[in-house]
């Protein structure tokens, strides 16, 4: 059976950034401005706010897991703030840990942190499909995770960048797993919790080929055409047709990268009866045709194999 979650995570590509441990005592508030990277965070002890890219303060317990697959702003405080306008500048210590608030003393937090990347050139659009912040509690399946991220991002084993990015991995797919009811933001995650809806979304991604239509995909759903479209916009968060479109453009991107086919063969498989039909939708999609695409992704190769 076609899973789409696993596909669109294999085309994110995650890649290695940096974990660490923090650890808090008394009255102390850490902001940064990030560059739209994957932060996650995972209390161990204590308790924390944190607030993230303007969404509502969260009160993270011992057991909270914290995913944003875009971070452009982060900032985390002790459940009792300092008064208004004081920051605290991490201190690094020994083995990767950072002491926040005041420097000497017990703690009363302990949590780790980390960055990864997504080295797909499609990641803004893949991301898009995502929950924009997802929050796990009491998880220790992804706690046991998080923590094999921190151990290897430390060590220097053989294999290790390889080993991480398949931790990466599967460490989304699981906080995904556990984020996909109805409290997940609108995106593919939801979309899949939703038993009519991911009935659609497989069948895409099983026949990109097929020249479907919004009354096909709802026949699908077994609904009505109207009633199947706004259910899609309203839980997916972008129309059916949209879906598919980027759907389709994501592989033939992939597609484009390995360079291994013609750009009529390519065409053909995402679903173009011609090479220069494909081309115009490509153009229009991408701001370029797929043979410039194609070069100049092979002048600029991803760190990651697509």
């Amino acid at each position: 059976m076609i899973d789409p979650l696993a596909e669109v995570v294999a085309l994110l590509q995650p890649s290695p950034g940096f974990a660490k441990t923090v650890v808090g005592a008394g009255r102390w508030r850490v902001q940064r401005a990030d560059s739209g990277q994957p932060f996650y965070a995972l209390v161990l002890e204590g308790s924390c706010t944190m607030t993230v890219d303007g969404h509502a303060p969260i009160a993270l317990e011992p057991g909270d897991f914290l995913l944003v697959p875009a971070a452009w702003g982060v900032a985390m405080c002790s459940l009792t703030p300092p008064p208004a306008g004081r920051t605290s500048r991490p201190v690094a210590q020994a083995d990767g840990v950072y002491r926040v608030g005041t420097p000497t003393g017990p703690t009363d937090l302990r949590m780790l942190v980390g960055h990864c990347g997504f080295d797909s050139p499609d990641a803004a659009l893949l991301v898009s499909l995502l929950p924009r912040l997802l929050h796990v509690r009491g998880e220790r399946r992804l706690a046991l995770l998080v923590k094999l991220v921190g151990e290897e991002s430390r060590a220097q084993r053989p294999a290790r960048e390889v080993v991480l990015a398949r931790l990466l991995e599967v460490l989304l797919i699981e906080a995904l797993r556990f984020t996909s009811g109805t409290n997940a933001s609108s995106g593919l995650v939801r979309g899949l919790a939703d038993e009519r809806l991911a009935m659609t979304i497989r069948a895409m991604h099983a026949q990109p080929t097929r020249a479907w239509t919004v009354a096909e995909l709802a026949r699908e759903a077994a609904l009505s055409r109207s009633a199947f479209f706004e259910r899609f916009n309203r839980v997916v968060g972008v129309a059916p047709m949209t879906y598919l479109l980027t759907w389709r453009m994501a592989l033939a991107k992939r597609l484009l990268r390995q360079r291994q086919s013609r750009v009529a063969d390519i065409a053909e498989r995402v679903g173009y009866s011609s090479a220069s039909t494909f081309s115009i939708a490509f153009s229009r999609h991408v701001g370029m045709t797929p043979s410039r695409y194609a070069r100049a992704a092979a002048e600029t190769p991803s760190t990651a194999s697509a």
